[in-house]
């Protein structure tokens, strides 16, 4: 009998895929001991993206979310998604840094890694999987599956050969956007399990539709191991519902021998904790079988939704998901994974926005195209690589190898606002907001972003009507409110797709607006225009992170002279001309939009 086991996502990728990652651990323990009881071979419940929110957005210290869900499961494998060498940041790091990482993974109760590269660069792995099993945890390979002219099935069990003599404990088939189709599900699994003798576990988002299928046929070709979510946080761009997968296999001799009802009854818990969150939810995370041309995946998809309404510039998503393929191709086509899913899609962003391709280009691309972040799978666009880079050497040795150990430095830099290595970790992988973390914590001042009230009912309690057929000049258009932004004084953005086009509509109370037209409470109205060659702006809103020149030094176009934040992405600003710093308008952590006077030469 071929029993499957499940790992269930509900804790870590189901709501990073579909609510942006910003399920709170208050909504997580009441119903983890019925979790806990149904059996799961793992629940994923850290890493991905969830340490990065907690400490940006929900204001969590991700560690102490991990000991309360080690004390709330204790009979479960906790798992988690590491990036091999980049752990849970957007940079490689040190060796160091990596092993002291997993061992306090390890200890604060992580049992299973699931350890990948965003290149499929095996160099970059190493030293994780070495790291998980010197804690005697369980080190899952995962092989980022991804469609491309350089990508085929002999080069996936290629890798998991690799895997397997490196000592992993299983093999995973990170299917992240969901790209897997029956046929080719078919034929990787049957050539793995023709080449390889340890277990392979199965992990596809749902968006193009196809991920139960590719599972049912994985499992008839000897992957017993499988991914789903609670339905109330699945299909779309998460994964396959548990009770569903549960139930088509029931009564088989692939049965999972889980309590389909106990499921059930989770699946209505979270399916009232999702209404908490619905100024997250997003248009973009249902089904799309674009997502086979777009390569999107699914946790990309909902951030990057939030991230451009955020900016505002919900209008360019489109435009953004037809020029993230392109990107990728100029890139070598790297799998869509994060970091490199943050470095394209940003780098679209910025495509699209400024009007001009590579017109302002993130420091993480330039760092991709230099070499750091390992070999790129196809070849770089030259053309693309010589305007970011120059004539700089490119590396070809293993990232990591370049870095002396960090963790002395890092101690020292964060000094007594860290308390505990676990600390010194948060700042290692953000060092500004990771900073600003623990110095809110030393002065009592953690407050999470504000969630948005209950959405509006009726008077017989049911939810207010969100669509509309609207007549304006003669015309009929579809108008579907789709959420609305946190209110800013007078103001408040609320967005609607308009024919099925997303649009940003800012709504302000008249007496917000002085005889000016000029909105009071306008950001924009803190900096003057940009009005001469001198006047230093930014192309993005976003945050200043750095500010690397001071009133009256002089400076030559192109120098670099700030450093901005926008979509988790750093980008330098150069100087436009050659001339003497007159003014700085900014300072450290700024919020700052485009065509503002940062910098002003002469």
């Amino acid at each position: 009998m071929a029993k499957v086991e499940i790992t269930d996502l509900i804790l870590r990728d189901a709501h990073q895929c579909l609510i942006a990652t910003r399920m709170r651990t208050e909504d997580m323990l009441p119903i983890c001991k019925k979790l806990d009881s149904v059996g799961f071979w793992s629940l994923e419940a850290w890493g991905g993206a969830t340490y990065d929110a907690c400490v940006r957005f929900l204001k969590e210290d991700p560690w102490e979310r991990l000991r309360q869900l080690r004390k709330a499961i204790p009979n479960t494998r906790i798992q988690m998604l590491l990036r091999g060498q980049n752990l849970l940041g957007y940079r490689h790091y040190s060796d160091d840094v990596v092993r002291n990482f997993v061992k306090l993974a390890a200890k604060n109760g992580v049992d299973v890694f699931r350890i990948f590269d965003a290149m499929n660069d095996i160099r970059n792995l190493r030293v994780s999987i070495e790291a998980t099993h010197k804690e005697g945890k369980h080190a899952q390979g995962a092989i980022s599956y991804t469609t491309s002219p350089v990508h085929t099935t002999e080069t996936f069990i290629e890798m998991a050969k690799q895997f397997q003599e490196l000592g992993c404990d299983s093999i995973a088939i990170k299917d992240m956007a969901g790209l897997l189709t029956p046929h080719a599900t078919t034929e990787l699994v049957t050539g793995l399990n023709k080449t390889i003798e340890i277990p392979i576990h199965i992990h596809s988002h749902a968006t193009s539709g196809m991920a139960d299928m590719c599972q049912l046929k994985a499992i008839e070709n000897g992957c017993y191991h499988i991914d789903t979510a609670i339905s109330a946080f699945s299909n779309g761009a998460s994964h396959p519902p548990t009770e569903t997968m549960v139930a088509a296999l029931r009564g088989t001799e692939f049965d999972t021998g889980l309590d389909l009802e106990l499921i059930q009854e989770i699946g209505l818990y979270f399916h009232e904790v999702r209404k908490k969150y619905h100024q997250f939810e997003s248009e973009f995370t249902g089904l799309d079988t674009r997502v086979q041309v777009n390569q999107v995946p699914g946790g990309m998809i909902s951030n990057l939704y939030s991230q451009l309404r955020e900016q505002g510039a919900l209008e360019h998503m489109n435009d953004v998901m037809k020029e993230i393929p392109k990107v990728r191709k100029d890139l070598g086509y790297p799998p869509l994974v994060t970091p490199t899913s943050q470095i394209v899609g940003t780098q679209a962003v910025f495509n699209v926005v400024t009007g001009e391709r590579y017109k302002t280009i993130t420091n993480e691309v330039k760092f991709y195209l230099q070499g750091r972040y390992g070999k790129a799978p196809g070849q770089i666009n030259n053309t693309v690589r010589r305007k970011a880079i120059g004539n700089e050497d490119i590396i070809d040795c293993r990232p990591a190898d370049l870095l002396d150990d960090e963790m002395g430095k890092l101690t020292s830099e964060i000094g007594e606002l860290a308390k505990s290595e676990e600390d010194v970790q948060i700042y290692a992988m953000f060092p500004e907001i990771g900073r600003d973390f623990l110095q809110q914590r030393e002065d009592n001042n953690l407050v999470p972003e504000p969630l948005e009230p209950p959405l509006a009912t009726d008077n017989a309690g049911n939810p207010a009507p969100v669509d509309f057929n609207v007549t304006l000049h003669g015309e009929s258009y579809h108008i579907k409110v789709t959420g609305t932004g946190h209110k800013n004084l007078e103001t408040r953005p609320f967005y609607v797709s308009v024919d099925g086009m997303p649009e940003e509509i800012l709504v302000e109370t008249l007496d917000a607006i002085d005889l000016s037209g000029e909105p009071m409470n306008s950001k924009s109205s803190k900096r003057p225009r940009a009005t001469q060659p001198g006047h230093v702006t930014t192309s993005m809103p976003g945050t200043i992170v750095d500010i690397l020149v001071a009133e009256g030094d002089d400076v030559k176009a192109g120098d670099s002279i700030l450093v901005t934040e926008a979509m988790k992405m750093e980008t330098e600003i150069k100087a436009p001309i050659s001339g003497k710093v007159v003014s700085i308008n900014v300072g450290k952590g700024d919020s700052v939009n485009p065509d503002e006077i940062l910098i002003e030469l002469e």
